[in-house]
């Protein structure tokens, strides 16, 4: 069983830990990368995966099947995103690793009693199990919790949840808190929670198809316990990750209120438990909230919340520093001084647990090829595009796993720069004289635009390649990236995924096997790893 912990010691705590909420996606193709390949094979990283002896622990398939991404060259390794924030001096508050931005953690100073925040992107729909995008979850959890949140050091704590215990392999228990009531007034029951849970992983509950299924990887449904104000969730398999996954994910909602509104309505309003309750919601403008005086722990700190966007990097950093916004998000390199050296405001930064790839779709053209794949990755300086255009804000990165996350391989480096074996790579593949496109967001992500524009500059220096770049509207990219059909997609793009659990499945599974949410690629052996690994112990 877990220990209770204070909303208010929770905040003293949180900052470095959590791990942020994902993207959105579409599911996979229908053949193996090596089937697709033209006969190629992965680069030479040592002896061949099958001589190696089979991994035993959890831990092992993990990082073996890192090893096999690695090689296999999905993605075009990117970096680990920092999270830079600027902030006024007139509140008090520290960046968290997640990319979640709580309201109820900012301290307003002196006289000030309401904050303005201000995001790249406004929301895409207030329902909170409809979205996958963190600026959608930075508006929805100011109103929406979860049953356990994670202190600074990663650790799981209570928030809707008094305790939690494994009953059996496939079978938890979370005893729930009491006092607790919605923005409407009615109290949280045992019945909200189990139908919340279901929302999610069942396409029959709530009438909504959740693109957050996979967030609870390994759930198939939850019900109220017998007795006490308890709600049993049953997982297929021991579901090795299942608190994790409900440290982040998994808003909790009224059950009476999802089911007498449309989903028109649920986008539009809120019905929540947590500190902030909807005041106003101009869509694609602003969200205003006001505190929630009933809320079950102290009263927010402040008055009153607003989350509005800009896109442009530059005009977030005047608004800080004009006074018109007292946060603000994804602060360019090059701006970070000009904010330290103002008396109105600072810095806040902080090591995130997101990573940014180049997807490359596996069975679309040049991509299908293992040789290609690799030579993307040869052909980049990855070191010098961190030091330049993230000006070192960043991590170079050789896996989908981040250093510090279970399964992280520590044996993988960086592909490092060679144009001459890109070159011969390209030719080997088949494809040298390829034309590729590379699809890319602009302000979403820190240099997001900069960074996509050095990949093509690089590629496009190969004598057998052309590369461009094709400035994207992250919605429409992301509403091409939901829509389930790989061949609909750009069989090239930047995107960025953040892992709540610090769990390398957590990345693994929606973005590298075959029914992933976010999936650019499939590889059998990669499948059998992961089911193999999900079905172990281990829990972190």
């Amino acid at each position: 069983m877990s220990r209770d912990v204070d909303r208010r010691e929770f905040l003293t705590l949180a900052g470095t830990a959590a791990g942020a909420a994902t993207l959105a996606g579409c599911s996979g193709g229908n053949e193996t990368a090596t089937e697709t390949s033209g006969g190629s094979t992965p680069m030479d990283t040592g002896t061949p995966e099958e001589e190696l002896p089979e991994p035993e622990t959890r831990e092992e398939h993990l990082q073996r099947t890192n090893r096999l991404v690695h090689d296999d060259a999905p993605w075009i390794f990117l970096n680990r995103q920092y999270s830079v924030y600027g902030k006024s001096a007139d509140v008090e508050w520290e960046a968290r690793r997640d990319e979640r931005i709580d309201g109820y953690a900012i301290e307003p100073t002196g006289s000030k009693s309401s904050v303005m925040i201000t995001q790249s992107k406004m929301d895409t729909g207030l329902d909170p199990h409809d979205h996958r995008e963190t600026t959608t979850d930075n508006i929805v959890t100011q109103a929406y919790e979860g049953l356990l949140e994670r202190d600074r050091e990663g650790k799981v704590v209570n928030q809707l949840a008094t305790g939690y215990e494994r009953l059996e392999a496939g079978q938890v228990q979370f005893e729930l808190r009491s006092g607790v009531s919605f923005h409407s007034g009615d109290s949280l029951t045992k019945e909200d929670v189990a139908f919340s849970i279901n929302r999610i992983v069942d396409p029959e509950a709530g009438d909504l198809e959740s693109s957050q299924s996979d967030q609870l990887a390994g759930v198939t449904g939850a019900e109220p316990a017998d007795g006490d104000s308890a709600v049993i969730v049953n997982s297929d398999g021991i579901n090795p990750v299942v608190f994790a996954l409900f440290a982040t994910y998994c808003d909790i909602v009224n059950k009476s209120w999802i089911e007498s509104n449309d989903a028109a309505y649920i986008n539009s309003n809120m019905e929540g438990t947590g500190p902030f309750m909807l005041d106003t919601y101009e869509q694609d403008v602003r969200v205003v909230f006001e505190s929630y005086d009933d809320y079950y722990m102290d009263a927010a700190p402040a008055d009153q919340l607003t989350i509005q966007s800009a896109g442009e990097p530059s005009t977030r950093v005047n608004q800080l520093l004009n006074d018109e916004t007292d946060i603000i998000v994804n602060v360019p390199p090059q701006n970070i001084s000009q904010i330290q050296s103002a008396d109105n405001a600072s810095i806040s930064a902080v090591p995130s647990t997101r990573i940014i790839y180049n997807a490359m779709i596996y069975n679309r053209e040049p991509f299908d090829s293992v040789e290609f794949r690799q030579a993307m990755n040869y052909a980049i300086d990855l070191e010098s595009m961190v030091s330049n255009v993230l000006g070192s804000f960043g991590d170079q990165t050789g896996q989908p796993t981040l250093e510090g996350f279970t399964g992280y391989n520590p044996d993988l480096d960086p592909y490092p720069y060679d144009p001459d074996e890109a070159e011969r790579l390209v030719e080997a593949s088949g494809y040298a004289g390829a034309e590729i496109e590379l699809h890319t967001p602009s302000g979403r992500y820190l240099k997001d635009l900069e960074i996509s524009q050095a990949v093509v500059s690089y590629l496009d220096e190969l004598e057998n390649v052309s590369a461009s770049v094709k400035q994207r509207d992250f919605g429409k990219l992301v509403d091409e990236l939901l829509d389930g059909e790989l061949e609909t997609s750009p069989a090239f793009y930047l995107i960025g995924w953040g892992n709540a659990a610090f769990d390398a499945s957590q990345t693994i599974i929606p973005l590298l096997t075959s029914d992933g949410a976010l999936t650019s690629y499939r590889n059998d052996r990669v499948d059998e790893l992961m089911d193999q690994a999900q079905s172990m112990g281990g829990e972190s």
